[in-house]
């Protein structure tokens, strides 16, 4: 990822993954004009979630440095879908479907843009009063062959799977947008890039000074696996509710909390244990897109919900002495394990819980202190409640 600053754009620059090409973007913004820059999105699905912040938060960094942000809505291009990433052709959604979506998007997308800097376009205006000769015209700008090398495409051929030419006329129609608004830059997802090269392409093919493209990284899911997503599952809605919200946060793995602090907040993981990393993590986005009482309420309610399941009568078990025990000889000392590999694999297996939070850490260690009164359990039916050492 890029993170030098270029005279004083360094905002523009952080967590970026693309930039092409380089020099051109630096040769545009010390030029002081007034930048066009591009997002497009396509109102598939009703709400947006923290993976599609990570670029909207780029496209307020180019408006709080006085350039235009154009963002277009796809009402038209959701009518055939993106297929990047995609190993069927998507769905088609009725008009009504996409006027709600394209609604609710706004509304959501002001959270995080400066609606009064926002320059909103459909690309039905430019793409409806198209004839066949103009699209014909358009078909021009490239080949089969070069729409085929698309990652997606290229797999659903080589596998027989069917390709429809909606789907192949889609990164073009991406593309025309960019000529239709004379964009300076596109923004979008690593998974976007083929689309917003074509868009230079046929700039280019139309005569226009080819856009400069810029891509941000993609926010892994709750699932600490595939990437943020609606049809996965795996994702936080940036108008969940805020107990919702927070229960989320609170099941991502340890893996990517360094994506989520970076990429959302923009800071550091603090150095803290992972448990309270991902408590910090829930408290900060319930505040971000809500209010602090709202993430303090949230933080209460799971904390009562995770402990609910905890027998009163729990067995105790004496702390060993010590300022600090590490988690494997925890397991091991309060009869719930065998041997250290053992307690390894409960660990692996997402067996071990403390307080009711998932444990997923084989390295942790804890201060004894701090454990005094918990609930240490490992499977559905092994409690112990931690108490002093004797």
């Amino acid at each position: 990822m890029l993170t030098n600053d270029v005279d004083g754009f360094g905002a523009l620059y952080a967590n970026a993954v693309d930039v092409i090409p380089r020099e051109e973007l630096d040769r545009r913004l010390r030029s002081g004009a007034e930048l066009r820059v591009k997002l497009g999105i396509d109102p598939t699905a009703p709400d947006i979630h923290l993976g599609f912040v990570v670029v909207l938060k780029k496209l307020r960094a180019f408006q709080e440095l006085g350039h235009t942000a154009v963002l277009v809505i796809g009402d038209y291009t959701a009518r055939v879908g993106d297929p990047s990433g995609r190993s069927k052709t998507r769905p088609i959604l009725s008009p009504e479907q996409i006027e709600e979506n394209t609604r609710t998007y706004l509304e959501q997308a002001y959270l995080i843009l400066d609606k009064e800097k926002t320059e909103v376009r459909h690309n039905s205006e430019w793409l409806a009063p198209l004839t066949m000769a103009n699209i014909i015209g358009l078909t021009r700008a490239t080949t089969v062959a070069r729409l085929l090398e698309r990652d997606d495409f290229s797999k659903r051929y080589a596998a027989g799977d069917p390709i429809s030419l909606t789907e192949l006329l889609y990164p073009l129609m991406q593309a025309y947008d960019s000529v239709a608004i004379d964009a300076d830059v596109e923004l979008g997802g690593t998974d976007q890039l083929y689309n917003l090269l074509m868009g230079r392409h046929v700039m280019e093919y139309y005569g226009k000074e080819p856009q400069c493209v810029l891509t941000t990284p993609l926010l892994v899911g709750t699932d600490g696996s595939a990437k943020m997503s609606k049809s996965l599952g795996n994702y936080i809605g940036i108008t969940d509710e805020p107990r919702e919200m927070f229960g989320k946060a609170m099941s991502i793995p340890d893996e990517p909390m360094p994506d989520y602090y970076s990429l959302i907040l923009d800071r550091d993981v603090p150095e803290a244990e992972p448990v309270e990393q991902k408590r910090e993590l829930a408290r900060s986005l319930v505040s971000l897109f809500h209010k602090p009482e709202a993430a303090a309420d949230a933080e209460k309610h799971f904390d009562t919900v995770t402990r609910r399941d905890i027998p009163e009568d729990a067995p105790k078990v004496a702390l060993p002495e010590g300022d600090e025990v590490w988690i494997v000889d925890l397991i091991t000392l309060v009869g719930f394990a065998n041997t250290n590999g053992e307690a390894r694999r409960f660990i692996k297996g997402g067996a071990v819980r403390l307080d009711g939070e998932q444990i997923t850490d084989e390295k942790l260690s804890m201060p004894v202190p701090d454990l005094e009164g918990k609930v240490l359990q490992v499977g559905k039916r092994r409690h112990a409640r931690l108490i002093r050492p004797r």
